[in-house]
């Protein structure tokens, strides 16, 4: 399964980048090393969103805390960029894309990553790669 991770990144053509204790949504915890993933620089931390495409070098998931009833995993992943984004993809140009069962990517990155809007990684489908490959 690809990824997206939406998450801070602080240097934005770094060509290895370290997402520690991310959380994890619609099957990210299933990341792996190898795993493709397509990295969006969070708006919430003032970035513009996808910036790039990696390879994850590392994951591993985080033990969940005792005597917390309710946790979202977490995972901590390195990634090995292997292409920048030539063309910019963030929540202003995925927010008209609200129909939640219309089967496009773009309502399914917006409904993964923007509906609740906190950084994450995601599992995404073979039809998402298509359409965010065209970015690189």
């Amino acid at each position: 399964m690809p990824f997206a991770t939406k998450a801070e990144v602080r240097d934005l053509r770094a060509k290895t980048f370290v997402f520690t204790s991310q959380k994890t949504m619609y099957g990210g915890k299933h990341i792996a090393k190898g795993d493709t993933v397509f990295i969006f620089a969070s708006e919430n931390d003032g970035a513009r969103g996808l910036i790039a495409r990696g390879a994850v070098t590392s994951s591993q998931a985080i033990p969940k805390k005792g005597g917390v009833a309710r946790q979202t995993p977490r995972v901590s992943i390195a990634v090995k960029r292997t292409a920048l984004a030539k063309r910019p993809l963030g929540r202003s140009e995925l927010k008209q894309f609200t129909h939640w069962n219309d089967g496009q990517a773009e309502t399914e990155l917006n409904f993964k990553f923007y509906r609740q809007a906190t950084n994450k990684i995601v599992g995404i489908s073979d039809e998402v790669v298509a359409f965010l490959d065209g970015f690189f």
